[in-house]
């Protein structure tokens, strides 16, 4: 086909018109789409959260945050820790519901974020990394991706708002304590405490709190402890019960620790601050036994003995005691005691004489071996004093020496029926 000059011009004119409309069209969809671009990538970083922080110190924090978290959990969110990053401050946190655990780590970084993270598989990851600085960085397709030295690991992550929030304390009365003696009061009483679910008020450790000192009791019945440190006070008498899940926790924590400990408590929450860590825990419901009822007065027979040499003699002889009461026998005349046990059933039997001080009537009475070993395995006296009345009322062990001052320990334990 063969156009006229005219009408080539004419088409010549449309098409230089169709261009110049098109460099204006992509020019305005350019200004459009640019903004646009940019506000996506805006976007993202809002959302991204990134922090820096060396390996063996996250290690070191989620390792004691990790014993609050249940072997196996009802709420799914609760096998996560909880990472909520402000700047520079990155604070973790484990709950099992009863309890809520929370540190403060210092952390590289300059943003803002909430998530949970997989317990058990952090740990598992933490525990095989060298001293080195780790990248956390969350991503768009709900992962975490952590960078090492040598590679990237991608681990999925729960949304924070999911994690249950802390219980916030209502009107607490408050105690400040060392938190080495705090360790101490704890590790002398809670082996005493009880496994019973039908008596859940002995199965934790009693916190008696008066102007004139702290009280800390633990009793399963057969065998019960009073730790006193007259030399801490509080500003009103309290009471309450602690759970020993908790209590092991602020034990393998605060054993040797110059840290202030703040203790706040109400009817049914207590709540221990130190340094980075903040545990609150739900207390145990229900009134504690009179226990000063159960301790004897008057004990006018007592003997006084090295702690070791007791201790050894007593683990001996029960190897060879009956395998269900783990009774032993105490027979005690003059500067003498004998120790002995008996299985009928096997024919077995053992006895050991020891030389002690004893001052009262000669006496048998018989004792559960393993109470009398742990009561001893947690005294750190030389010399130690077994007071006893009657041989069916309970025997008093106490430390001679070996005592911080304003520190008391009173341990009861309850005989058994001897087989004549």
């Amino acid at each position: 086909m063969v156009l006229g000059v005219d009408k080539f011009v004419s088409f010549k004119r449309t098409i230089k018109i169709s261009l110049f409309d098109c460099g204006i069209l992509g020019f305005n969809l350019f200004q459009v789409h640019k903004p646009n671009e940019q506000k996506v990538i805006q976007k993202k970083k809002e959302y991204r959260m990134k922090f820096i922080v060396s390996s063996t110190y996250l290690l070191k924090q989620l390792q004691v945050l990790g014993g609050v978290i249940n072997n196996s959990n009802t709420l799914p969110i609760l096998d996560n820790f909880l990472f909520d990053l402000k700047q520079k401050q990155l604070t973790v946190s484990a709950s099992d519901l009863e309890t809520t655990m929370s540190s403060v780590l210092e952390v590289d970084s300059d943003n803002e974020g909430t998530i949970a993270v997989p317990a058990k598989l952090l740990l598992e990851t933490l525990k095989t990394f060298p001293e080195q600085p780790l990248t956390f960085v969350v991503e768009d397709n709900n992962t975490v991706e952590i960078s090492s030295n040598h590679g990237k690991y991608a681990l999925a992550y729960a949304d924070g708002a999911e994690f249950p929030k802390a219980v916030e304390l209502a009107n607490p009365s408050s105690t400040t304590i060392l938190g080495d003696i705090l360790a101490t009061a704890i590790n002398k009483t809670i082996f005493a405490a009880g496994n019973d679910d039908l008596r859940p008020v002995m199965s934790g450790v009693f916190f008696q709190f008066s102007p004139e000192n702290l009280t800390f009791v633990a009793t399963d019945a057969h065998k019960l402890v009073k730790y006193q440190r007259a030399d801490v006070s509080a500003s009103q008498v309290a009471e309450f019960i602690m759970p020993k899940k908790p209590l092991n926790l602020l034990k393998g924590i605060l054993a040797g620790s110059e840290s202030e400990v703040t203790i706040e408590y109400n009817d049914s929450n207590a709540k221990f601050s130190f340094e980075n860590t903040e545990l609150i825990c739900r207390l145990i419901d229900g009134k504690y036994p009179n226990y000063e009822a159960v301790i004897p007065k008057e004990n006018p027979n007592k003997l006084s003995i090295s702690r070791n040499q007791f201790l050894s003699s007593v683990r001996r002889v029960s190897i060879f005691s009956n395998k269900t009461t783990h009774q032993i026998r105490l027979k005690i005349a003059g500067a003498e005691l004998n120790i002995s046990a008996e299985d009928i059933d096997y024919s077995n039997k053992a006895e050991e004489r020891l030389t002690c001080s004893y001052q009262g009537d000669d006496m048998q009475i018989g004792f559960n071996s393993r109470f009398l070993t742990e009561m001893l395995n947690n005294l750190n006296s030389d010399e130690v004093s077994l007071e006893m009345s009657l041989p069916n009322r309970a025997g008093i062990l106490t430390p001679i020496d070996g005592l911080d001052e304003g520190e008391n320990v009173t341990m009861l334990v309850m005989p058994v029926m001897l087989n004549n």
